[in-house]
């Protein structure tokens, strides 16, 4: 990595708003922190935002009795699925190119090494693929949108 890579991806980590970025290689690894207006902010697992507690206690606060089990049963459900995460911070697509098809749709099957996006990082296009074998539930994220390390992008069913 030169020192115009560097100076991209701090661009980049400045405008992603985060007061953290960790990259790592084989042979290279750096650590950006920022102020972000003076406080410190922690970013946990994307999937702390698809269950927040304001949510949960909305619906505790509800008089239905069988609202509240719907949350749980969502929760234990997806507890029976795979998490393909984000290996990087990056523009997530789910094409090759704007003219090329989506490689995989919800209810498509996926085996280990199949790619299944792509995440654009300081102008590379990096191939994700699968690390273990199933069928796609669901897609967590929109096409053309950032993603952050660790950020959940598929759930796959491996039964």
């Amino acid at each position: 990595m030169d020192i115009k890579d560097i100076q991209n991806l701090i661009k980049f980590v400045s405008k992603a708003e985060v007061s953290e970025v960790k990259y790592k290689t084989k042979d290279f690894e750096i650590t950006i922190k920022t102020p972000l207006g003076g406080s410190e902010i922690n970013y946990g697992p994307a999937q702390t935002v698809y269950h927040t507690p304001p949510q949960q206690a909305h619906t505790a606060g509800s008089s239905a009795p069988a609202a509240p089990s719907a949350p749980e049963e969502t929760v234990a459900e997806d507890a029976n699925y795979v998490t393909i995460k984000s290996p990087m911070i990056g523009t997530f697509y789910r094409k090759p190119a704007p003219d090329k098809d989506i490689f995989v749709n919800v209810g498509d099957e996926v085996s280990v090494g199949k790619v299944v996006c792509v995440i654009e990082a300081m102008k590379l296009f990096n191939q994700i693929e699968a690390e273990i074998s199933g069928k796609i539930v669901k897609v967590l994220v929109d096409d053309a949108t950032p993603v952050e390390y660790d950020q959940p992008l598929f759930l796959v069913d491996p039964s």
